[in-house]
């Protein structure tokens, strides 16, 4: 039961992500440009949504879904990490048109060449669970 909810709802924010134009190359080409709002309105919307979910959790004391509590772990302070690993994200982002999200919700859409993409965030991926270890953290 929990696979198909899990599904439903990674379907319904595919079709928030195509319809809003959050997966459309052309908006995140002008979001790099600084030439429109429009993304900067949903990644700002989305923060100040994530940011206010979180302290109502926390206030409220709020279990999952399930029943389980729900437990933030403190995170090391720590301004290079933040801004290496935002460096990296934001080229992958800038180069391949597209952050993780939208990736599956365009070969979703048909947008082929995107399987490419997916490939190497795999690789990617694979390759840091094998190395991170040796990496700063």
């Amino acid at each position: 039961m929990r696979t198909i909810s899990y599904l439903l709802i990674g379907i319904l924010f595919g079709i928030t992500l195509f319809k809003s134009e959050a997966a459309s190359w052309f908006r995140i080409y002008e979001m790099f440009r600084f030439e429109s709002f429009h993304m900067y309105g949903i990644i700002g919307t989305a923060v100040i949504l994530g940011i206010s979910i979180v302290q109502v959790i926390k206030r409220f004391k709020i279990k999952s879904f399930y029943g389980q509590k729900i437990i933030f772990y403190p995170k090391e302070q720590s301004i290079s990490r933040y801004i290496i690993g935002g460096i990296i994200f934001g080229l992958g982002w800038a180069l391949a048109g597209a952050c993780p999200g939208p990736m599956f919700t365009l070969a979703g859409a048909g947008f082929l060449p995107i399987l490419i993409v997916i490939l190497f965030a795999i690789i990617g991926t694979f390759l840091y669970g094998l190395l991170k270890d040796k990496l700063p953290h």
